[in-house]
């Protein structure tokens, strides 16, 4: 009854949102590249309520009296340039494993799974009448805790508690972990964007950027050259002290790069994927 209750006080239509027609779990690529059928919907990270629909799914062998749950952000756009008019949707996937509050969850675990992770998706599609083929394209990003084991002890008195970093994993197993999920979810390379500050009076995030250069630095060791992490550092509160276009220009080039790197989804759609893909977008 207790576990009851608490369910009951989740507010399910705040930042829960599920689709009847489309795989919203899975990004816009793996949908239209893969075959339906070895498309798995509930075993993923983003799905919420995949064990409390385990024990009927089994049962009746079929997900068609499910759904699934997504927990995080979505939201789509109508945008006129030029005389055409573009869908933009912006879709956030909060993952499931190791999620917790601010302060509680922080790092990674020994699965290599990181705190908090969102994966970030960016859709852009044109709906062109008359039969023609339409162009649809879209960017994936994901965010989450520094993948080192650390952690913060929480305070009342105290608003910016001391980082405490472990030196139990010496050779970032887990952090290595982290990354060939990565690889093996999207493929290579991993450019990754390192925000934390990078110099402080009193050490505290620095700290952590020195660990993380340390361990990025080690795994690449063992890796081919073109298989090797791609590493860069924006000290995120020194960007915000930058007044003007000099900020913009800064993450263009930091964005840029990036995209260079790792490439966008690109492809046309066919004529009778268009309603279908407006109208399941529609439904979420």
């Amino acid at each position: 009854n207790r576990y009851k209750r608490l369910l009951c006080t989740v507010d399910i239509t705040k930042d829960f949102f599920f689709s009847y027609s489309y795989p919203i779990m899975h990004t816009l690529q793996k949908n239209l590249c893969e075959d339906e059928r070895n498309l798995v919907q509930y075993e993923t990270m983003f799905v919420w309520n995949a064990f409390l629909t385990r024990g009927i799914r089994s049962h009746l062998a079929s997900n068609l009296w499910t759904v699934a749950l997504i927990y995080g952000f979505f939201k789509q756009v109508k945008l006129s340039k030029c005389g055409r008019t573009f869908n933009v949707t912006l879709i956030a996937r909060r993952s499931r494993h190791y999620a917790g509050t601010r302060y509680l969850k922080r790092g990674i675990n020994e699965k290599g799974r990181a705190a908090n992770e969102v994966e970030t998706e960016q859709i852009v599609f044109e709906e062109i009448p008359g039969g023609y083929a339409s162009e649809i394209s879209s960017v994936v990003q994901i965010r989450g805790s520094i993948p080192l084991f650390w952690s913060q002890e929480t305070s009342r008195l105290n608003l910016r508690p001391d980082i405490i970093l472990s030196k139990e994993d010496h050779n970032y197993e887990a952090t290595r972990r982290h990354f060939q999920n990565l690889v093996d979810r999207y493929g290579n390379p991993i450019f990754i964007l390192n925000l934390i500050k990078t110099k402080e009076k009193k050490p505290r995030e620095s700290v952590l950027h020195a660990e993380f250069v340390k361990a990025i630095s080690h795994i690449n060791k063992n890796l081919d050259m073109e298989n090797r992490l791609r590493f860069r550092t924006v000290d995120l509160t020194r960007l915000y002290q930058i007044k003007g276009p000099k900020v913009l220009m800064l993450l263009n080039r930091v964005t840029g790069n990036a995209l260079d790197q790792t490439g966008f989804f690109y492809c046309q759609v066919p004529p009778f994927l268009n309603s279908e893909m407006s109208s399941s977008f529609s439904n979420v």
